[in-house]
């Protein structure tokens, strides 16, 4: 059965040389049936090309919706906010009406919590940390996790020296496993991709690649949205907003 899915970059395109890995990346790892594309939310270089503020997500958080929406309305299957903060995973689901809505965070933690009992997220830097704690508890594995270790890198620099790059996350990781008593690592950025691999065969434990993690939950919960018509609930906490409160306040113009 066929799946469409959407990697949505939440922001104008950053580093071409890197983007073009990632595609190289997730078609790798596709199924032969998934139909993959990806969306920049902005097609110039205006705009923050990272969100490591709060500033920068509140500024392409409503063109990031627009996408979501319009992505539903085209008919995929399935899209993924390709931040590993989880940029506005509950109003995208909320102007989904029919399409799955992947963060890379909250399915990284379901996908980690199935292959040990506690779990390391490797940041960039100290200033990601406490909007990635309050996902955790956010996501109910508060107790899961033992801890955060940071690398000192920004957004942009990881791909920048891939070698330093790799040592300073294997040191940490190896810190993560050998004193928080971590029994899987996740890397909690999606420019962390391609590094997980390596370093999995250095520690001996699950390494969660945030690109490629996302990506498969997708290609799952598409499958099953497909076959057996599950999505996210409708009622309570995912409820769309009231149509006539869309139309009384010309809301349809920007996202229906």
């Amino acid at each position: 059965m066929n799946k469409k899915i959407l990697w949505i970059v939440p922001h104008p395109p950053a580093d071409e040389e890197s983007d073009r890995q990632l595609l190289n990346i997730l078609n790798g790892c596709k199924h032969a049936d998934t139909q993959f594309d990806m969306a920049y939310v902005g097609d110039d270089k205006k705009g923050p090309q990272h969100l490591e503020y709060h500033f920068y997500e509140d500024l392409v958080l409503p063109a990031m919706l627009n996408k979501i929406k319009d992505a539903d309305k085209e008919g995929y299957n399935a899209s993924i906010i390709g931040c590993f903060y989880d940029l506005g995973l509950k109003s995208a689901r909320d102007v989904s009406e029919d399409m799955v809505v992947i963060g890379p965070a909250e399915s990284s933690m379901n996908i980690a919590c199935t292959y040990g009992h506690r779990f390391s997220i490797l940041v960039g830097r100290k200033k990601w940390i406490p909007q990635m704690e309050n996902n955790v508890v956010k996501y109910g594995y508060k107790e899961r996790l033992a801890s955060f270790r940071k690398v000192d890198l920004g957004v942009l620099d990881f791909h920048q020296d891939e070698e330093r790059t790799a040592e300073i996350i294997t040191n940490e990781a190896r810190s993560a496993v050998d004193y928080d008593s971590a029994e899987v690592i996740i890397l909690g950025c999606t420019r962390q991709f391609g590094f997980y691999r390596t370093l999995q065969e250095e520690l001996g434990v699950p390494v969660i690649d945030t690109v490629i993690a996302p990506f498969k939950y997708a290609e799952f919960l598409a499958e099953l949205k497909n076959r057996f018509g599950w999505k996210h609930s409708e009622v309570n906490g995912y409820g769309s907003p009231p149509r006539e409160e869309i139309f009384k306040w010309d809301l349809e113009k920007e996202y229906f």
